[in-house]
């Protein structure tokens, strides 16, 4: 059964993170989850400035959190983050992490942090993620009309369709499949043998070329506001995220979740 009762949203204060502030308020409100803060100090250099290691800037951060008065608990923690945050979603058994990215510059398009990277990884719960989030929005303009589910009919692909349906039934908006392949008709076959195996009737989308760019151009295309994708259930020498999967977030125009 489809549920987000829990929210994990680990927080550095940048720019970036008060401008992801409203995705993550119109999601917790949306599913009315509780919402975990979690803010991770790593381990100062040696000589290094004391600085402010108590996170007093708390006081300052989300205030949209409580203008809504949603269910939040703010957690600091000490360590190497990525590693915290993962530990941190397994022992609050959250369902989702949602977490910025810290592409910069000219080469935001081309990679995303190493922490972010490091949690899609390991993380065994589906992670947001929001590559291009230039401009700060109100929470009230979040709104999420279209969800494209992109699915290569692997082993996984019941799984990640399972909850796209589930989430589009809990916020209201329309799903679209797609699928890019060179056996159409197969391709068509299988797409239609998954939906009925997940209880959808998504529009379905079967589109040819390379899988990320062409991924990225159907989200583009239909507007979507959230795309969502697989990962692989087991871990390898590029842990849980392939290659397919880092290049659709990287070019994706919309935030993505990774299940």
């Amino acid at each position: 059964m489809f549920q987000l009762k829990r929210i994990l949203f680990p927080v550095d204060f940048s720019d970036r993170a008060n401008k992801a502030t409203a995705y993550v308020d119109a999601l917790a409100r949306q599913f009315g989850a509780e919402l975990i803060l979690l803010h991770v100090l790593e381990p100062l250099p040696y000589n290094a400035p004391l600085g402010d290691s108590h996170g007093s800037h708390w006081e300052k951060f989300g205030e949209v959190f409580s203008a809504h008065h949603l269910h939040v608990k703010r957690l600091t923690e000490h360590g190497e983050p990525a590693s915290r945050i993962v530990e941190c979603a397994k022992r609050h058994e959250v369902d989702l992490i949602m977490m910025t990215t810290h592409g910069l510059g000219a080469f935001r398009r081309l990679i995303i942090g190493s922490n972010t990277a490091k949690v899609l990884h390991d993380a065994d719960c589906p992670v947001w993620t929001g590559v291009h989030i230039e401009d700060a929005v109100h929470p009230e303009q979040v709104v999420c009309r279209r969800v494209l589910c992109a699915v290569d009919l692997g082993p996984s692909s019941v799984q990640v369709l399972r909850w796209a349906v589930g989430f589009v039934r809990g916020s209201g908006a329309d799903l679209i499949l797609v699928n890019v392949t060179t056996n159409s008709p197969r391709a068509r076959r299988e797409l239609e043998a998954l939906q009925k195996a997940t209880g959808s009737n998504a529009e379905m989308r079967i589109e040819s070329g390379e899988p990320s760019k062409v991924v990225a151009q159907v989200a583009e295309e239909v507007k979507a506001d959230l795309l969502v994708i697989g990962r692989c259930s087991t871990e390898g020498i590029l842990g849980r995220l392939e290659m397919t999967a880092y290049s659709i977030i990287r070019q994706s125009p919309c935030p993505v979740i990774s299940v």
